[in-house]
């Protein structure tokens, strides 16, 4: 139920990215979900290689480096799924940083109520 619940929550924050940028466009809710769907599985799978393939760069940029990832892994979904589009890498990254944002603000309300914990 909580990974349900993650996952609409992602899709959630996803499609109101586009309506805070609009160099990120998304033409329906089922495309939020579909898209939330492979970030989750592009992050799980995907992005710990390239966090360890990068390294070097991430050390020497205290961390830095790591937006960039994200922003990447953003703009390849963008490119992979149909309705979800994004104009520019730099605007990938400044989406996928509102969008770590929007997710992180909406788990942190919702799902500490659903836990139990105030």
């Amino acid at each position: 139920m909580r990974l349900l619940l993650t996952w609409l929550i992602n899709a959630a924050a996803l499609f109101a990215v586009p309506y805070l940028m609009h160099s990120v466009s998304m033409s329906s809710g089922w495309t939020a979900l579909l898209a939330a769907a492979l970030l989750g599985l592009v992050n799980a799978l995907i992005r710990p290689l390239l966090i360890l393939l990068t390294l070097p760069v991430t050390v020497l940029s205290l961390g830095l480096f790591i937006l960039i990832v994200n922003g990447f892994l953003f703009w390849l979904v963008a490119q992979v799924i149909d309705g979800f589009h994004v104009t520019s890498f730099w605007a990938a990254v400044g989406g996928a940083l509102l969008y770590s944002v929007i997710s992180w603000a909406l788990s942190t309300l919702l799902l500490s109520k659903t836990d139990g914990r105030a």
